[in-house]
């Protein structure tokens, strides 16, 4: 039993409080019987993965946080449920050559408990430092709720019936789909997919490692890696995907891309594929695109008050270029997607040049680029032109030939919609300049550039209000209304606890911050003057434009995303 007094000097020594906090959290762990852990995050004083981390390093073991680790299925079908649930105990690793099975529990010296599972289980017992309460949520997690279960049973079967070791020919099971679609591999891969499917996943990762396969699913835009597989069934998993998406089976040393459509329970999935050689063997990538569902509306996406009038009144322009910016992943293509479904009408004519094409909408003329048969953006646009158009959305201006045909369409009647990979709306403008187009013939067709980043929604089911540090409650009102918190009044924040439908995260579902800089006659100007990002961005603040990170801060505020959630996503620009 690690002490109190202990602990707390591990916390001192490592920076996290100083010995002031140290004696009064003492002395409040003494009066009210509560652990030191829980009141150091009650004060917010100190993440949880620094008081594990702290504790482990006092009893000079290893520590796990079992709510980011992939719990490996092989793990789990070793210790029943029910003596994981008795012990609160969790594996999470096993390796099967050498027989260690990898345990997390909030007591890893407890000698007792360890004997018990190496003599009842045969295998070797190395126990990790687990937070008693993770451990608790995770379990039931682990045996029903996640992939474990089924890969189990699929791994069990494959084991059974000795595929990998005598696995057929790829030539004869591309052949044989009756075959195919009963093996333990093709259910292991249903169970991946109808997984993403259900946990509303955008990209599925197949990694192989040296001696395992980990499966990562981008959920609500951050990586989690939810399974670790054998490494002796990665080659097959390939196969079996290269199959469903027509890929080359005997090619392994480049790159391939393919597609395929999957029914889950939820909807018909359209899933692009990506394979990359890497050192370890073929990695893979599928993005998985909804075809049903319907597009998000503009308030739905985070457009809100000023930002939504301001996009509102640049689309009703009868022409000029509107250009959406933003890193990779950012939203840009579902926020221009939006924008084409207001203006979708019989008596518009509206045309996109896409690559790929992510949604198809009824009404609007859709093209995918293919740069093999000499279709490219340039060419595409060139033949838009001819084709009487009254908006046109090109996918991303890229290069100087691009950037031309856009002006020149803008010019000429158009209303023209496009994407940039810049940081924020300002740096729009100068990077169509340095792709080769003239200040005045910007100033002429630029309408309005919106930047956006794409981030974490506060799980509804089990959002709480909070009263941060007045250190934070600063920060946020000297942002949003450049005064001190003295002068607002005491600020309230959100944050998600955890449960069942957020998978313990705290946030379910995604929303956007946004900035709009609209061409006012001063910016016009700057532009003329070929004015730099800084001074058109301070510009256009002074004219009231919100900053992405006050459009964050202002979700915050009103319980949409969490503080931190929006430093993460404004930290660069």
């Amino acid at each position: 039993m690690l002490s109190p007094k202990v602990y707390l000097a591990s916390l001192v020594d490592e920076g996290y409080i100083d010995r002031v906090a140290a004696d009064r959290l003492e002395l409040e762990s003494l009066q009210t019987g509560k652990e030191i852990e829980t009141l150091v995050l009650s004060y917010n004083l100190a993440p949880k993965e620094a008081l594990l981390q702290a504790k482990a390093k006092c009893l000079n073991v290893q520590s796990v946080d079992v709510q980011t680790i992939a719990i490996n299925p092989a793990a789990t079908n070793l210790l029943p449920n029910n003596l994981a649930t008795h012990y609160n105990v969790l594996p999470f690793q096993v390796d099967l050559v050498n027989k260690i099975l990898h345990v997390a529990t909030a007591d890893p010296l407890n000698l007792n408990l360890q004997n018990f599972l190496e003599q009842k289980f045969g295998y070797q017992v190395k126990m990790y430092l687990g937070y008693s309460q993770d451990i608790e949520k995770a379990i039931p997690i682990a045996y029903s709720q996640s992939l474990a279960p089924d890969v189990s049973r699929a791994l069990k079967q494959n084991d059974e019936t000795n595929e990998v070791k005598n696995v057929k020919r790829e030539q004869d099971l591309a052949h044989d789909q009756q075959s195919a679609s009963e093996s333990p591999i093709t259910k292991i891969m249903d169970t991946i997919l109808q997984f993403a499917s259900q946990s509303r996943a955008s990209d599925i990762h197949i990694e192989p490692q040296n001696n395992q396969t980990r499966v990562r699913y981008r959920i609500d835009g951050i990586l989690q890696e939810k399974l670790v597989l054998p490494s002796a069934i990665h080659e097959s998993l390939v196969s079996r995907l290269k199959i469903m998406s027509g890929l080359k089976l005997d090619e392994r040393r480049v790159p391939q891309d393919g597609r395929f459509t999957f029914k889950s329970s939820e909807a018909e999935i359209d899933v692009r594929v990506s394979t990359l050689p890497i050192v370890a063997g073929e990695k893979i990538v599928m993005r998985l695109l909804r075809k049903s569902g319907g597009l998000p509306s503009l308030p739905e996406l985070g457009l809100q008050n000023v930002n939504l009038k301001l996009v509102q009144t640049a689309i009703e322009r009868p022409y000029g270029i509107i250009l959406v910016t933003g890193p990779t992943g950012s939203g840009k293509t579902t926020t221009l997607y939006s924008i084409l479904t207001i203006l979708n009408k019989p008596t518009t004519n509206i045309m996109t040049l896409e690559d790929p094409v992510e949604y198809q909408i009824s009404g609007i003329n859709q093209v995918q680029i293919n740069p093999q048969a000499g279709l490219t953006f340039a060419t595409g646009l060139r033949s838009f032109l001819r084709q009487d158009p009254n908006i046109i959305l090109v996918g991303e201006i890229r290069d100087g030939e691009t950037t031309q045909l856009a002006v020149q369409a803008a010019l000429t009647g158009h209303l023209v919609f496009s994407t940039l990979h810049t940081n924020n709306a300002a740096t729009a403008i100068p990077r169509l300049t340095d792709l080769g187009a003239e200040p005045f013939l910007i100033s002429s067709v630029l309408v309005a550039s919106i930047a956006q980043r794409i981030g974490r929604k506060i799980c509804e089911r089990c959002k709480i209000q909070y009263k941060p540090p007045i250190e934070i409650q600063q920060q946020v009102s000297q942002t949003i209304f450049g005064k001190n918190v003295d002068s607002v009044g005491s600020i309230t924040l959100y944050k998600g606890t955890g449960c069942d439908i957020c998978d313990h995260t705290g946030y379910h579902g995604r929303i956007g911050i946004f900035e709009v800089l609209t061409i006012t006659p001063s910016i016009n100007k700057l532009v003329l003057q070929r004015a730099s990002a800084i001074d058109i961005e301070n510009q256009a603040v002074s004219e009231g434009m919100l900053t992405m990170r006050q459009d964050g801060f202002i979700k915050a505020l009103s319980g949409y995303t969490t503080l931190e959630e929006v430093i993460r996503l404004t930290e660069i620009g």
